[in-house]
């Protein structure tokens, strides 16, 4: 079909308009859409959900690493005298610190929240239940209480690498129950805040005598559940360095700083049977 001349004319005097009409739309169109946009999003409050959660970044250590660097700040409290053993064993607080790792009490976990005591107490007894499968702590040691037993969150910290930091809750038998029965009951330790991981522990067993006590056996699956690799003999050992002759020292690979010290002793008289890290 063809357009006469005439009927073209026409034809183009309709066009005209809305071709205006689609270059006004192309120039201003997106413009006058933001504006709208703004609008709605401008001067308010939006809230969104993050998929990330709250902790944000933290630097992950391995095990060699946070049991070194809990070692080290425990190594640099200046304990007092009469710390020889749970009979006379104090509470860790207002102690000095000393050199490059710092031992800090804390309220908070990593994500800036306050956590219940409860929550080490939880820890506290899930370490004791995988102590026990593995063979490291006799099955008569008694789960945790919070009527009797006190948890107090800290921080190990390497101060000149802050983010190497170690979060861990001291437990320990309260004050109020010092004339309990401690009978197959923790007195002390030391537990990851993250994992549950029992760094460091004191316990009364039944276990009679020195000889009944597997040290090469604790010490292999105390290493395996920390994931510090196979133990070396600790050689040179000084017979004094314990309050007790009843003890063998390992060695594990820690940092570049130095390697990692772990004592499995016995304190005859009272059948106390303690692992641990520091001096």
């Amino acid at each position: 079909m063809k357009i006469g001349k005439k009927n073209w004319g026409k034809l183009s005097l309709l066009l005209l308009p809305l071709a205006a009409i689609i270059v006004g739309l192309a120039v201003w169109g997106p413009e006058a859409l933001a504006r709208y946009r703004d609008r709605g999003v401008l001067n308010q409050i939006q809230e969104q959900e993050s998929g990330e959660g709250t902790e944000g970044y933290r630097y992950s250590l391995g095990g060699n690493e946070k049991v070194y660097i809990l070692a080290q700040c425990l190594n640099n409290q200046v304990l007092p005298e009469s710390d020889q053993n749970a009979m006379t064993r104090n509470d860790l607080e207002n102690l000095e610190l000393t050199g490059t790792y710092a031992f800090v009490a804390n309220r908070k976990d990593a994500s800036g929240q306050e956590v219940p005591e409860s929550t080490g107490i939880e820890l506290g007894n899930q370490g004791i239940r995988e102590l026990k499968s593995l063979g490291v702590l006799p099955d008569e040691v008694q789960e945790l209480t919070e009527n009797d037993y006190r948890a107090d969150l800290y921080s190990a910290i390497d101060v000149p690498e802050p983010q190497n930091n170690v979060l861990v809750w001291k437990i320990g038998l309260s004050t109020g129950a010092r004339n309990a029965d401690r009978q197959n009951r923790l007195l002390d330790a030391y537990v990851d805040a993250d994992t549950g991981k029992v760094y460091e522990f004191y316990v009364r067993t039944e276990i009679s005598s020195w000889a009944q006590v597997d040290a090469d056996g604790i010490a292999a699956a105390w290493a395996e559940y920390m994931e510090l690799g196979q133990p070396t003999e600790y050689e040179n050992t000084n017979p004094l360095s314990e309050n007790t002759p009843y003890f063998r020292k390992y060695t594990f690979a820690g940092t570049e700083e130095g390697d990692i010290v772990v004592t499995i002793g016995y304190y005859e008289g009272i059948n106390e049977l303690y692992l641990k890290i520091s001096r």
